[in-house]
């Protein structure tokens, strides 16, 4: 398993998760500025880079923010692509949050159940019946970018939105990492395991996108992604013109 790592770590302290302090709007802004790019692109598209996928905690106290800096500016669109070329990161509690943005209140979807080892409980994660903002909708095409580097969190919502034929995804094998990794102290020694401790199993397909990655629907360099994605956008939008032209 390539996501096993032994590491040499002399005087490392585990440090406890921190609670959410209390950050200043416009310090939390700056924050989400420098992790999302938002951009409205020639066509009436929109671009948002993600590069870190934040959690329930966090979307609380910044939604109003999300909204206003990033969510307003790409609801108009016709179409939207997911830049998760560079997303490395991401907090499990925030699949939920970003899938249901592109799916209908109701019914409600199973999206994904993840196995915890160390706690030997599965939790199943379900789409929100309620949110904040309006939705995105489920008729706009939405197109996710993906590379080799793509990893964990970004993963699992790549692969949900994928098999639930909601978007398509454009790019390279995505790095097959895991939702959550604990790191073991090997006996009085300086020597750590990084080791996987939970897996995503997707209740669709039945399997997961751990170790493996996942496959893009259309497979380009991760350089070429972008520019893909637009053609692709710009070719749906054409189909109904061509096909009453030659009807």
């Amino acid at each position: 398993d390539s996501r096993v790592q032994i590491t040499y770590e002399p005087g490392y302290i585990p440090a406890a998760p921190p609670a959410m302090p209390e950050i200043p709007p416009e310090h939390l802004a700056a924050v989400i500025k420098s992790t999302v790019g938002v951009e409205v692109l020639d066509g009436n598209i929109a671009y948002l880079k993600i590069q870190h996928i934040i959690g329930e905690e966090m979307a609380q106290k910044v939604g109003p923010l999300l909204l206003e800096y990033i969510w307003d500016k790409v609801l108009p669109t016709s179409a939207m692509i997911l830049d998760f070329r560079y997303a490395v990161s991401g907090e499990l509690s925030g699949i939920p949050y970003i899938v249901s943005y592109f799916t209908d209140s109701e019914p409600l979807i199973h999206i994904d159940s993840v196995y915890d080892r160390p706690s030997d409980t599965t939790t199943e994660l379900w789409s929100m019946p309620t949110l904040l903002g309006k939705r995105y909708g489920t008729s706009k095409p939405l197109i996710i970018l993906t590379s080799k580097n793509t990893i964990g969190i970004a993963e699992d919502v790549a692969y949900c939105l994928k098999n639930l034929k909601r978007a398509t995804i454009v790019g390279e094998n995505t790095a097959g990492g895991t939702v959550k990794t604990d790191k073991i102290k090997v006996g009085d020694t300086d020597f750590y395991v990084s080791v996987p401790v939970a897996k995503s199993v997707n209740p669709i397909t039945g399997k997961s996108w751990e170790i493996n990655g996942v496959a893009p629907d259309v497979e380009v360099t991760a350089e070429d992604a972008l520019d893909t994605a637009i053609a692709i956008i710009k070719l749906r939008a054409e189909i109904p013109g061509l096909a009453q032209a030659a009807a």
